[in-house]
Order: C-alpha cells, then sequence, then structure tokens
C-alpha cells in the first residue's frame, strides 16, 4: 500500500486523510457494519428477555417458602409427639 509511511507520523497522517476522504471505508462496508451493529444489539436484547424471563417472581418464591415452613412445621409436630410418647 503506497499511503503507508514508515514513521508513525506519516502513517497517522495518512490514515487520516483515508479517512476524511471516505476511502477507508467503503459505503457498502460501513452498511455491513451497521447492519451487523444491529443484528449484535438484537440478539443481546433478546437474551436479556431470555434470561429476566427465566427468574423466580417473589410471588411465587414467597409461596413456595410458606408452604415448605408449613411442612417443617408439620415435621417438627409429628416429632414432639413422638418424644412425648416415649
Amino acid at each position: 500500500m503506497a499511503w503507508i509511511k514508515i514513521s508513525s507520523t506519516g502513517f497517522l497522517q495518512a490514515l487520516a486523510q483515508r479517512l476524511v476522504s471516505g476511502s477507508v471505508w467503503s459505503g457498502e462496508s460501513l452498511k455491513d457494519l451497521r447492519k451487523s451493529d444491529e443484528q449484535l444489539a438484537d440478539k443481546v436484547s433478546r437474551i436479556e428477555v431470555l434470561v429476566a424471563g427465566n427468574y423466580v417472581k417473589r410471588d411465587e418464591f414467597e409461596r413456595s417458602i410458606h408452604r415448605l415452613f408449613e411442612k417443617l412445621d408439620t415435621i417438627e409436630m409429628k416429632l414432639s409427639d413422638k418424644v412425648d410418647r416415649s
């Protein structure tokens, strides 16, 4: 590539000129990058919804915990009755 210079200053100047003139990024490659960016953003948002949808809801969790403690209370009462009979 003829526009690349040996020194970093020359390289940066040449790169800046190419960027300004638009010859580094053609219209098609920018469109491709935008399309790819939109697709990735869409995939990320679908993953966020999927992950958020798998959380246990608070009321569901509280009902489950309540049933668990009711069962533990029943077990405790049965054990207490057995100890009292001994």
